[in-house]
């Protein structure tokens, strides 16, 4: 029997009774390592430390979607001025030859309407983006245990694996997350990006999809000695663009909001075009705009009222973000 996949409205989130403790803790962790590698590096970001380039360029939100597509930044036909942030997932500065997670943050300017935060107008509506498709943990406390054992190294990561999952777990999810991480990656113009978590849509539930156009060109072989050079390249010449599409909550038990590990089955509707005209990332405009997105937020809490972030994952980064920014003088 096919499953019914019309896009619903019944989503809920299972706020627990302890989240605000277990974030600050969270927040608390994250802040240590940052100031740790921060040490290693200068300033910088806990997760996405190595910013690969940025560029400027537009979203243009297409006319005559469907009413779960129609709502905040999609509820009617209009251009928007972008800023996108490529990044290298890691906490170090590593080779971009490094198996890692990829990011793709895109910040929409110019947008109406109360913010997420409940802190007065929206000043952006940010997307923040990775080259998996569904996140590798359920929630935020086994993802921050994981990035804490490995912020202290292999054998302390190893060990970690170990005493949480047992002797025969432990290597298979080791397995299974070097294969998540190592998985092939042709480059930030070629590659599809996802959203991975939730977040609303009026009074629905999407993820975000991000899907190269076939004109950006393929992969090339050794591009990833330098990602920024690749993508730097392609831009030099001409312009990239990307469908942006939303992919709807349907029912709990095929779309659930609380468990970000599970793959939504549901169809994706393109929604909008992000278009990068022809520029030269190494000039001092680009250079400019790279010293911008590197100081700057790039936060899904950081959006419209009518898409805030859903789900443990996302409630986490509400509070692991902002002390991440403060951090690092962001904020």
């Amino acid at each position: 029997m096919t499953p019914d996949l019309t896009p619903g409205t019944d989503w809920k989130e299972q706020v627990a009774a302890d989240e605000a403790g277990r974030f600050a803790d969270y927040a608390r962790k994250f802040a240590a390592i940052q100031a740790r590698k921060s040490r290693k590096y200068g300033a910088g970001r806990a997760l996405h430390r190595k910013q690969i380039t940025a560029a400027h360029g537009t979203l243009t939100v297409k006319d005559d979607l469907p009413d779960f597509a129609r709502q905040g930044l999609f509820g009617a036909p209009a251009s928007f001025d972008v800023t996108v942030r490529l990044s290298n997932g890691g906490m170090d500065r590593a080779s971009d030859r490094t198996p890692d997670v990829r990011g793709f943050a895109i910040r929409v300017l110019g947008v109406e309407g109360e913010s997420a935060l409940g802190n007065g107008p929206a000043r952006s509506q940010d997307f923040t983006l990775i080259n998996q498709e569904a996140f590798a943990f359920p929630g935020s406390e086994e993802f921050v245990a994981f990035v804490v054992a490995a912020a202290g190294g292999g054998v302390s990561l190893l060990k970690f694996l170990l005493k949480r999952y047992g002797v025969f777990g432990g290597p298979a999810r080791m397995l299974k997350l070097i294969k998540s991480m190592g998985r092939p990656f042709g480059g930030f113009a070629t590659e599809t990006l996802f959203s991975a978590v939730p977040l609303a849509c009026g009074p629905y539930a999407v993820r975000v999809r991000l899907v190269p156009a076939g004109a950006n060109g393929t992969a090339v072989k050794g591009a990833n000695a330098d990602w920024g050079a690749d993508f730097s390249a392609r831009l030099a010449k001409h312009h990239l663009q990307w469908d942006l599409q939303l992919q709807p909550f349907v029912n709990e038990a095929l779309t659930p909001i609380e468990d970000a590990s599970v793959n939504w089955p549901s169809p994706y509707t393109t929604v909008a075009r992000l278009s990068l005209p022809r520029q030269d990332t190494a000039s001092a405009k680009g250079q400019e705009l790279a010293a911008e997105a590197e100081a700057g937020v790039f936060d899904p809490w950081q959006a419209l009222a009518a898409h805030r972030p859903l789900g443990d994952v996302q409630r986490a980064r509400k509070v692991v973000y902002f002390e991440s920014q403060k951090g690092r003088g962001a904020v």
